[in-house]
C-alpha cells in the first residue's frame, strides 16, 4: 500500500486502484487517504464529510456508534 502511495506521489498522479481499501475519491489527495494523512494530519469530521461526499451530521452518527461499540467492549472487558 505504502509503494502505490509513494508511486502516486512521486508521479504527482491520482491512484487509479478503486479496489484497494485506501481508496477514496478524492482527486487532490492523489485518492488516497494515506496521502490525506500524510499531507495534512489529524483532519476534522467536517474535512472526513466532504472527502467521502456525505454530510457532516452522517460522519458525527457514525462516529457516535463506534464510540459507543468501543464503550461496549471496554466495558465487557473489566
Amino acid at each position: 500500500m505504502r509503494d502505490c502511495m509513494s508511486k502516486c506521489v512521486e508521479l504527482s498522479v491520482s491512484c487509479p486502484n478503486e479496489s484497494c481499501r485506501q481508496w477514496i475519491k478524492y482527486e487532490e489527495d492523489f485518492n488516497c487517504t494515506l496521502v490525506t494523512v500524510k499531507k495534512h494530519g489529524r483532519i476534522t469530521l467536517r474535512e472526513v464529510a466532504k472527502r467521502m461526499g456525505v454530510s457532516f451530521v452522517r460522519i458525527k452518527q457514525i462516529e457516535q456508534k463506534a464510540l459507543g461499540r468501543l464503550k461496549k467492549q471496554v466495558m465487557a472487558a473489566k
